[in-house]
């Protein structure tokens, strides 16, 4: 059997590991500078596939096991035994190129949060200027929304009668329409803003990566899996990783400064496991030398935890009549030629952040409509009849969960326990949730089109009613994070500190969701955007020039 040990076959100055959300703009920022190599290595292929530049092509690329690695979670009672999908990107631009295209910063109290947890520099006045550097966007305002970055963001151009009366009758319950959720407030109902240019996705591969490609000091490495972190002592010097399923094929390539772990919130604190650093019990039962006892790698795991209410549609298509032949022949040629059309859309149309109870200063829940019928447990996965949806899940959940890795394995899966529902406080915000989005699909507005309500039905309506259906078929929202969370070196869960330097080593940092010490009150992919270009800062040293 092979082993996974040999000398350096290359040296860059940093090693960067995975090329999704974060690594591709780190990639593309630390090699600006021609005088500094970088490698990136990438798991996955390169982002050729057009389903990977077409909207919609998110339905056949998030479970596409070549472009997302297919976890789940392990099977748990609070969700009534099921193993949840938790697909995570595997191609360059990593879960950018395969999600569900929406941008969402979140409110300014997350970040606020973030620095009061212990974490300097990372407030919201902080971490404002990366966000406007990252992004690119004509409209909103200017002293709080990027002009000129890589980042497209941009309006649906598509819209539909009933997300129009559906976005009324949220305005009729109390929601203020709100135009900009990015801007001053988030609070309100409107159309939600994408990571979309014209007719094309726009992942971080597209809008970073393919700019830099060309650099002489950039070298970018697919189908090349990271096996372990390599170390002397307690010093990252580089990074073993393998092209196939086999050590076999097992190279080294070193790090003159550092490496960066960008591989997400399931496979960064599996990477870090392998290599030695995390919970001493859990490497020693592995069978893996302990090169730090670190216990917070794999803990503090959060994630969005999603229910959808579905209810038929009548006298009017919807999205599901118009992906179907021979209305889908039409939409392709609109969106050929440049025009709105369903296939540059996102799954979810239209969002409403509000209260799940009265009394709340900000909102506590995230929710979502589009006119069309989805699938129950399964996201973004059209039903057969007609229909609408609106989905809701609590913004700042309190359950935690773990991520560990399976065994000493580097191509074994990890054992995800996300604790969906874990905390009774969960449970209230998502039944006030359920119950405001029923609320919204029965408004006055949308009474000339809508049937029976499908799911849950008629018959579910008692709060223990209502928790069974959600425990039976609620899904992850794809927002896992905080598995190597920020914090101070006096917090002995913490894993990186607030320059989201790995705690107890030398030469090593993470950059990606793992790092968030709190889920944002967002998807979480403009966060993971912002925390790259603050990295790519931090890193070199410029962080006190964005101030």
């Amino acid at each position: 059997m092979a082993t996974d040990t040999g000398p350096a076959d290359e040296t860059f100055d940093y090693v960067i590991v995975g090329g999704g959300a974060a690594g591709a703009i780190l990639a593309a920022r630390l090699s600006e500078d021609a005088a500094t190599s970088v490698c990136l290595l990438e798991a996955g292929p390169r982002d050729w596939h057009p389903y990977l530049h077409m909207p919609a092509g998110y339905i056949k690329s998030v479970f596409n096991p070549t472009y997302a690695w297919q976890f789940s979670s392990e099977p748990d009672p609070l969700t009534l035994g099921r193993r949840i999908p938790l697909p995570q990107g595997k191609v360059l631009g990593g879960s950018t190129s395969i999600n569900g295209l929406v941008y969402n910063r979140g409110q300014r109290e997350d970040f606020d949060g973030w620095a009061a947890m212990g974490n300097p520099g990372w407030g919201y006045a902080d971490v404002l200027p990366y966000f406007r550097r990252n992004e690119r966007r004509e409209f909103g305002d200017a002293a709080l929304r990027g002009r000129e970055g890589p980042q497209h963001v941009s309006d649906i151009a598509w819209s539909h009668p009933i997300a129009e009366r559906f976005i009324d009758g949220a305005v009729g319950l109390g929601m203020p329409r709100n135009p900009d959720y990015n801007g001053a407030s988030q609070a309100g109902v409107g159309y939600f803003q994408r990571t979309i240019h014209g007719r094309w996705r726009m992942s971080t591969a597209r809008t970073y990566l393919w700019p830099a490609r060309r650099r002489s000091n950039l070298s970018i490495r697919t189908n090349a899996r990271a096996t372990r972190i390599v170390f002397e002592g307690r010093r990252a010097t580089g990074v073993r990783y393998a092209r196939g399923a086999s050590l076999a094929t097992a190279r080294t390539v070193a790090a003159r400064r550092e490496v960066i772990v960008c591989c997400g919130a399931l496979n960064t604190p599996r990477l870090l496991q392998l290599s030695g650093v995390g919970p001493a019990a859990l490497l020693s039962e592995l069978g893996i030398p302990v090169v730090h006892d670190l216990p917070g790698v794999g803990a503090n795991l959060s994630d969005h935890f999603s229910v959808r209410i579905v209810r038929g549609v009548k006298g009017i298509a919807t999205i599901n009549e118009l992906s179907r032949m021979p209305r889908l022949a039409g939409q392709v040629a609109r969106w050929v030629l440049g025009k709105p059309s369903i296939l540059a859309l996102s799954p979810s149309l239209v969002h409403w952040f509000w209260q799940s109870r009265a009394g709340l200063d900000r909102p506590d829940l995230q929710g979502v409509f589009t006119p069309a019928s989805y699938r129950e447990g399964y996201v973004g996965m059209l039903d057969t009849f007609p229909g609408m949806t609106c989905g809701v899940w609590p913004h700042r959940p309190f359950s935690r969960g773990t991520v560990r890795a399976a065994s000493a394995d580097p191509f074994a899966d990890p054992r995800v326990q996300p604790n969906y529902l874990g905390d009774p406080r969960d449970a209230e915000m998502l039944l006030g949730g359920m119950r405001l989005a029923r609320r919204l699909l029965n408004t006055p507005e949308l009474a000339a089109f809508g049937t029976t309500e499908s799911l849950p039905g008629p018959q579910v309506n008692t709060d223990d009613e209502m928790l069974d259906f959600a425990r039976r078929y609620g899904v992850s929202s794809y927002h896992v994070n905080g598995t190597a969370r920020m914090g101070p070196a006096d917090d002995p869960m913490a894993v990186v500190d607030a320059r989201l330097r790995v705690h107890g080593v030398a030469g090593l940092r993470v950059v990606d969701a793992s790092v968030m010490p709190a889920i944002p009150s967002a998807n979480t992919a403009a966060s993971t955007m912002m925390i790259a270009e603050k990295a790519a800062d931090l890193i070199r040293d410029r962080d006190r020039e964005a101030a």
